[in-house]
């Protein structure tokens, strides 16, 4: 059985090109008892990617990209053959969740996909998105409380247009966003509860958040790194709670977002800046699924997303992508052969 697959060819010098991807068939080798089949539905892109095209070791569970072989990411799945069932408690047309997206079809150890819950959320497809990272941010690391001002950067990508509303959900007194155009603000506004946003490059960042919040933030949800990090800083309330979450600005090809921040500021108001992975906190995936499907079904939350259909429209979605041409998050559709 043959898989199609995008392979990196390179790592990029500066911004990526259609000419770093290839459509590559690759024999599938023969399950093992432990092993199940699974053909991708769909995968997520996310800008993230662009640092993985680089090389450089963020420590991410599965690495980075390699030339030569395939690219990888969040998918969903439907197991196609489970192998011996009494070993990898999987049946053929379960759906599963999975990192080995860019591809239509993969064989792995059945300990390496998760079942989705049946009927957990309205659909599937909708486990793909990056609320989870957004919920875990808010809820662990920030510690978000009723009545709090909350600033988001990047709030018109996957994670930001969860952030917000979740923000909001869960008793946020005032929700601010930044983006990068007009029409994302307007999303940002009209459609997912946010009381203020404001366009990142209209410099500089920390008179246009002080516009926005001029009695000072409690918690930054950081997606983006830079300016708007040392902006938060400066308009942090005491005991103010950041969640680090990424560095658009360094992954999107800006330059670096290392900034001067001054540490007695910052011990001074006694701010806890934390970094996070996701993947540290998988005990809230229960938690989270339960108050998403809530949400859905009560229509307390949206998803904003952009499909594009087929392995081969994946390159140059992607590099749409980083050009910041979305909102949302952004999935691939892989039609059945």
């Amino acid at each position: 059985m043959i898989s199609t697959e995008i392979h990196l060819v390179r790592h990029p010098e500066g911004e990526p090109s259609l000419s770093d991807f290839r459509l590559v068939e690759t024999p599938l080798p023969p399950l093992r008892d432990d092993q199940v089949l699974v053909r991708n539905r769909c995968f997520a892109l996310a800008a993230v990617m662009r640092t993985l095209m680089s090389g450089a070791d963020i420590g991410m569970p599965l690495g980075t990209y390699r030339p030569g072989h395939a690219l990888f990411g969040s998918a969903l799945g439907e197991v196609v053959d489970a192998g011996d069932a009494g070993v990898t408690g999987l049946r053929a047309g379960d759906l599963v969740m999975h990192h080995y997206g860019w591809r239509d079809y993969v064989v792995e150890s059945a300990a390496r996909f998760r079942p989705v819950p049946a009927d957990t959320l309205p659909d599937p497809a909708l486990h793909l998105n990056q609320g989870l990272t957004a919920y875990t941010g808010l809820v662990r690391v920030a510690a978000i409380r009723p009545g709090d001002t909350v600033f988001v950067s990047g709030a018109a990508g996957a994670v930001g247009t969860m952030a917000g509303q979740i923000a909001r959900l869960k008793g946020a007194g005032r929700v601010i966003g930044s983006a990068g155009s007009a029409a994302k603000l307007g999303l940002l506004t009209d459609r997912l509860g946010y009381d203020a946003a404001f366009d990142y490059h209209d410099t500089p960042v920390a008179d246009r958040l002080r516009e926005a919040a001029p009695d000072g933030i409690d918690v930054y949800f950081d997606n983006v790194g830079g300016e708007q990090l040392a902006a938060a800083v400066e308009l942090a309330r005491p005991g103010a709670r950041f969640a680090l979450c990424g560095a658009l600005r360094d992954q999107l090809g800006g330059t670096s977002a290392a900034v001067a921040v001054d540490p007695v500021e910052m011990i001074g108001k006694r701010l806890t800046l934390a970094g996070f992975h996701v993947a540290d906190h998988r005990d809230l995936q229960g938690p989270w699924l339960e108050d998403f499907g809530g949400w859905l079904r009560d229509g307390l939350i949206e998803v904003p997303q952009t499909v594009v259909s087929g392995l081969q429209a994946a390159p140059g979605a992607l590099l749409s992508l980083l050009r910041g041409e979305y909102a949302g998050m952004v999935v691939v559709s892989v039609p059945e052969q």
